[in-house]
């Protein structure tokens, strides 16, 4: 099969060279390679991820969900610009709703977070989903990889906050971080029971104004809700606590809490052990991307594929019978 190169490729050392060396046009262009589905830069991207592994890891990496409205974004940026004043660098990885039709970006955080994406400390990448399930792009755990390398040591990733976009989200991070807000009915009601036990912090947003008291009234609403949740592996007792992003108020709050929780699992063990897990499970999920395109990428599986829709629309076969049928040819073929 005959590879096709893109035009305007780098070497794979220039792209390393780049990284390490901290472009922000190097990285974004070493992302694209890691996003991209061509086959010559599949082999490229895997070679740059080899390279700089050895240089990432270094960064505490936070997933941030909530249902749309409560204002991610703005939160985001709040929460990235007083980090810079730390002295962090901030990578944010953005994951859009993308267009079925178009398979790219509805939405640009570029533009919703324009003061930060000008902060030279601060790097912001929306991605589009694309078909990976959940709404998670494919490529963000070699997103996080390449900006680890890059010297972000504070790594952001957002999520569309609907499906199952927060299980693969706190998957592949460190401390998961839910936003919420008050003041709309019975605050618990419509949330999913399996997001509230991955959440190691709950943030009521939008506390100010008119808005304080439901806020505080909420916190201990999520604060006692979180009791009935058994205690999460990591020996952490997730907290809830107020922010205001358009006031810049409880923003360093935040921060200290994910610093308590670096600190305590750091001490017990439980950092490296979960770091260690997400490794072995991103491996095997590489091996299953693999094997569908291996599978779907044969031309004698298409044409028997085609062949086999016939014949399960016009209820010749079962679509199990089917299954069966193609796997076992599959397996004849290998």
């Amino acid at each position: 099969m005959k590879v096709y190169k893109r035009k305007n490729r780098l070497s794979a050392q220039e792209y390393i060279d780049g990284v390490l060396q901290g472009s922000r046009v190097i990285l974004s262009r070493a992302i694209t390679i890691v996003e991209s589905n061509l086959e010559s830069d599949k082999i490229l991207a895997k070679e740059i991820i080899q390279a700089i592994l050895p240089h990432s890891g270094n960064s505490i990496r936070i997933g941030i969900t909530g249902v749309p409205g409560v204002g991610k974004s703005t939160f985001i940026e709040a929460f990235g610009k007083y980090l810079t004043t730390l002295n962090h660098k901030v990578a944010i990885l953005s994951i859009d709703p993308s267009s079925q039709r178009s398979k790219g970006s509805i939405l640009g955080d570029k533009t919703r977070m324009e003061e930060l994406s000008n902060n030279e400390n601060a790097y912001i990448r929306p991605s589009s989903t694309g078909e990976t399930l959940g709404g998670v792009a494919n490529k963000t755990g070699e997103s996080m990889l390449l900006c680890e390398a890059s010297g972000y040591d504070v790594i952001l990733v957002e999520t569309v906050g609907v499906g199952q976009s927060e299980t693969a989200v706190h998957g592949m991070t460190d401390f998961f971080l839910l936003l919420m807000l008050s003041g709309a009915g019975d605050e618990l009601q419509g949330i999913k029971k399996g997001i509230m036990e991955m959440a190691d912090m709950v943030v009521i947003n939008k506390a100010d104004g008119d808005n304080i008291k439901n806020s505080e009234m909420a916190r201990l609403q999520y604060q006692n809700a979180l009791h009935i949740f058994p205690q999460p592996d990591s020996g952490w007792t997730p907290v809830v606590t107020k922010a205001s992003s358009t006031k810049n108020t409880g923003i360093d709050a935040v921060w200290e809490q994910v610093l308590k929780y670096k600190e305590l699992v750091d001490q017990n063990g439980y950092f490296t052990k979960n770091r260690n897990h997400q490794k072995i499970k991103w491996m095997y999920n590489n091996i299953n991307e693999e094997l569908k395109h291996l599978f779907y990428g044969s031309p004698e599986i298409k044409n028997k594929l085609s062949s086999l829709e016939h014949d399960v629309v016009s209820s010749q076969v079962s679509p199990v019978k089917a299954a069966q049928y193609i796997m076992e040819d599959f397996k004849k073929s290998m």
